[in-house]
Parts: structure tokens; C-alpha cells; sequence
């Protein structure tokens, strides 16, 4: 397995549509779906490839200079549990450090839910690091809380340039 940077844009989105469509318990929203394969090529990318093939991706958003977020990541299902999504995540740190940022974010659905695929995907965040930091019932809609967590990076925020306002 090994972790690339893609940087073309038409390729972000054929490996983010190929892995998402495969995840339905995950992107199961037609919308958001097309939403995600829409925004990747404008972010940074990076997929995990076993031999040519991509298995996973992750896609930063970068909101100032100080915090990024996974804004999309997916992992095909027979490659759980392999060390991959760990290793997306550390490459997401790593670009956010060498940017100087000083958090990284992510949203996922609040444990409010029942519903065990997202519990797993909350126990990864917190096994990286990530904690959550406040619920947001309705960014998303009443059905689906949002859950808010940041894993703080231990960087040098001088590097990240001035502080907004």
C-alpha cells in the first residue's frame, strides 16, 4: 500500500467516485455525494493505492491558515482495518504541518444516532487524536447531527501567518 498525492483534477474525482459509491452506509445521499465528487479537484488529494488501484482517498479543505479539514475520506470496505485511513490521516497532518497550521477538523454524524458503521468511524477519529469539540443538530438537517471534532497538531502557528481580524 502506498499513499500519492493526486493532483489532476479529472483523476480526484474517479477515485472519489468509485470509492463513495462502494460506501453506501457511509454516502448513502445521492447529493452530497455528487456534492464531495464535485469539490475533490479543487483540494488537496491523496490516495492509497494497493498495486494500481485505489482503495482509499482523503481530500483536505483548507479554511485559513491556521485549520484544515478532512472534508471528504473513504476507504473501500475489504480494506478496513488495514492501517490505511491511519495512514491517509497522517499525510493529511503532515501537509497541514509543513503549511503550519495548527488544528485539523472534521465532521461526522453525532453518536445521538444509532447507527454502528458511524460509531466506527467515531472510534477512528478519536484513535487519531481528533476530539470533539460541539454538536451541531441542524447543519446538516434534524435527521443527521453533526458532530464537530479537531485534533490539535502541536505545530508552530507562527508559520501560519497572521491571525485573522
Amino acid at each position: 500500500m502506498e499513499i500519492r498525492e493526486v493532483t489532476e483534477r479529472e483523476i480526484k474525482s474517479k477515485i472519489c467516485d468509485r470509492i463513495l459509491h462502494k460506501l453506501p452506509d457511509w454516502f448513502g445521499i445521492e447529493s452530497s455525494t455528487a456534492e464531495y465528487i464535485g469539490m475533490v479537484g479543487e483540494l488537496p488529494f491523496y490516495a492509497a493505492y494497493a498495486d494500481e488501484n485505489p482503495v482509499g482517498f482523503l481530500a483536505v479543505k483548507v479554511h485559513n491558515p491556521f485549520t484544515a479539514e478532512v472534508c471528504v475520506m473513504g476507504v473501500l470496505g475489504e480494506y478496513h482495518r488495514m492501517g490505511i485511513g491511519t495512514a491517509l490521516i497522517e499525510r493529511a497532518v503532515q501537509f497541514c504541518r509543513q503549511e503550519g497550521m495548527v488544528y485539523l477538523t472534521v465532521k461526522t454524524l453525532d453518536g445521538s444516532v444509532n447507527f454502528e458503521p458511524y460509531e466506527r468511524t467515531r472510534r477512528f477519529y478519536g484513535k487519531m487524536g481528533f476530539i470533539p469539540l460541539e454538536v451541531f443538530p441542524l447543519l446538516w438537517d434534524e435527521a443527521n447531527p453533526c458532530l464537530f471534532l479537531a485534533k490539535h497538531l502541536a505545530c508552530c502557528p507562527e508559520k501560519g501567518g497572521k491571525m485573522p481580524g
